[in-house]
């Protein structure tokens, strides 16, 4: 860590904030900034030994690039995209002389990657069972990064510039480190919603930068909800034209989806697409006649209309249909189908509904009429091939699930999340969770720490149990959330759930979790990203949009 860094934290952490102190709020414990020995670093490796062995990093004679031996060479386009990316991280800013310039012989000249299995996977998509692991090591004059696949390169190049840092002197420097990593959950994700306020796909894209900085590898995409609809379908073009904020500026077209999915991939993240329903559809029923329950008042419709009509055979058509273009505009094996929240009043007002009800001889129990809606979607989106993920209320009504179906807890407290993540893994499926990290949720000062303690395993049941649990999700729903607001709020405070999600179960201490975590916000100011502040403090390189 550069001196300067230091002195900035240590001098401020020692400062008072008597604002806080004469508010009366209930705070997390005030915290004080200690050099870590692990430098910045965010998530930290499972792995790490630096040592006080330091070499210099020049512009004009460092670069990275394929080992010999690599199996991916020069044609994979994701990696040379990604040194292109990582160089100019390390050295913005930083004037670049004449590379005929005699080298130091302190210097370390070469980070060299070297992919070791023969699929590389360079071309494909990540999956959930990707292997991003990597070795790491840092000596002069050849750094080597090693990973099985181009997924663990990418989180090695991240490490690797996490580790340089300006000397007191202002110089680009690096310690010898030796580097063992892999993640501890396979799904790390983070979910943006871009229903309730339409979000530009720039700022989607420098989201997703930031999520790749963090180590996430998910982006949880919930695309439409009941305020709107922006996703542009090829096969019903009436949704987006009727039901978005605005037909042509506010919606997501076929070429802005594909970028967003490809910008991910080049970073090693899967692009996880949620159209929930059958509630939160209000906006689906303005392009799409006949698709919403009709409410009653009596004995006459009111004009109003609830969730999905389930008894209609032009609903299953409909779905069947959207839900064939969906699984092949997004080529993750996964979609989110929701499921969630969903309100029976309509369909009890509704008297076709009640005659099928007595039908089906469901009595009076409008949970199994929903669960006959899920049941028939579940099937439809079995025969695309795609898997499916859904939230926790399909699992507590009892639907029939596949064995491979991932359930997403995101109800309850501590006490009631836990319980659920017990149940949902004894019964034998594999499981996310959310609960604890709704960072739509703010709070005064530090509430990261909150993220930081919450762990998805942290409940009671077998190892068996726990290894059913995949990962977990930071979640920034949009009802307050916009672009102008949207980076701040969510990082540094996601970042928390990255080191939770990545690195080892042991990973607790709060104290040194703050001090890598200030300098890693300073770094992603650095970066243009506008992480807001943990605590009264100042960055040596300030954010440049303001």
């Amino acid at each position: 860590m550069s001196a300067l860094l230091e002195l900035t934290f240590v001098l401020l952490a020692l400062a008072s904030c008597r604002g806080l102190q004469d508010s009366g709020i209930d705070e997390e414990p005030e915290l004080v900034f200690q050099p870590s020995k692990f430098g910045s670093l965010w998530p930290l490796p499972q792995k790490v030994q630096i040592s006080e062995v330091s070499f210099k990093l020049s512009p004009s004679n460092f670069q990275i690039s394929d080992a010999k031996e690599s199996r991916s060479g020069s044609s994979c386009s994701l990696l040379q995209l990604a040194y292109r990316r990582y160089y100019d991280y390390m050295f913005e800013g930083v004037k670049k002389v004449d590379r005929s310039a005699r080298a130091d012989p302190t210097e370390l000249l070469e980070l060299q990657v070297w992919i070791t299995s023969p699929d590389t996977e360079c071309d494909s998509y990540p999956t959930v069972s990707s292997d991003e692991s990597y070795e790491l090591s840092v000596d002069q004059p050849v750094a080597v990064l090693k990973a099985p696949k181009v997924w663990g390169a990418l989180h090695g190049l991240e490490t690797f510039s996490q580790l340089v840092y300006e000397d007191e002197y202002g110089a680009k420097s690096i310690n010898y480190t030796t580097i063992s990593d892999f993640p501890r959950f396979a799904h790390r994700g983070v979910l943006l919603d871009t229903s309730r306020h339409f979000l530009p796909i720039k700022v989607i894209l420098a989201n997703l930068e930031t999520m790749a900085m963090n180590k996430f590898n998910v982006f949880h995409w919930h695309i439409v909800d009941d305020p709107s609809f922006p996703y542009l379908s090829k096969t019903f073009p009436e949704l987006s034209r009727k039901g978005a904020y605005h037909p042509y500026t506010h919606v997501y077209t076929p070429a802005d989806v594909k970028m967003v999915i490809e910008f991910a991939r080049l970073r090693g993240i899967r692009v996880v697409s949620e159209f929930d329903t059958p509630g939160h559809t209000q906006s689906w029923g303005k392009g799409q006649p006949n698709l919403l329950t009709p409410c009653y008042s009596g004995s006459k419709p009111s004009g109003t209309f609830g969730p999905v009509n389930p008894i209609l055979n032009t609903t299953y058509d409909f779905m069947r249909k959207f839900f064939k273009e969906v699984s092949s505009v997004f080529p993750d094996s996964y979609i989110h189908l929701g499921g969630d929240e969903v309100d029976f009043t309509c369909w009890k007002s509704n008297p076709d509904i009640q005659k099928f009800m007595e039908q089906q001889g469901f009595g009076k129990d409008y949970s199994k009429l929903e669960s006959f809606y899920i049941q028939r979607l579940l099937d439809i989106v079995t025969t695309t091939n795609k898997g499916y993920i859904i939230w926790q209320e399909v699992f507590d009504n009892g639907v029939k699930l596949k064995p491979d179906t991932i359930i997403h807890v995101w109800k309850g407290n501590q006490e009631k999340y836990q319980l659920e993540m017990a149940n949902i893994t004894s019964a034998g499926y594999q499981t996310l969770l959310s609960s604890p990290w709704y960072l739509n949720r703010i709070a005064y000062g530090q509430d990261w720490q909150g993220h930081y303690r919450a762990d998805p395993q942290d409940f009671k049941g077998t190892e068996e149990q726990k290894k059913l649990v995949i990962g977990g999700e930071a979640c920034l729903w949009g009802e307050y959330v916009d672009a102008t607001n949207l980076t701040p709020r969510l990082w540094p405070r996601a970042s928390a759930v990255a080191e939770r999600l990545w690195s080892a179960k042991e990973v607790t201490d709060i104290g040194d979790a703050y001090s890598r975590l200030s300098v890693h916000r300073c770094r992603l100011v650095e970066r243009g990203i506008p992480a807001e502040p943990l605590s009264p403090s100042f960055c040596p390189h300030e954010y440049k949009g303001i």
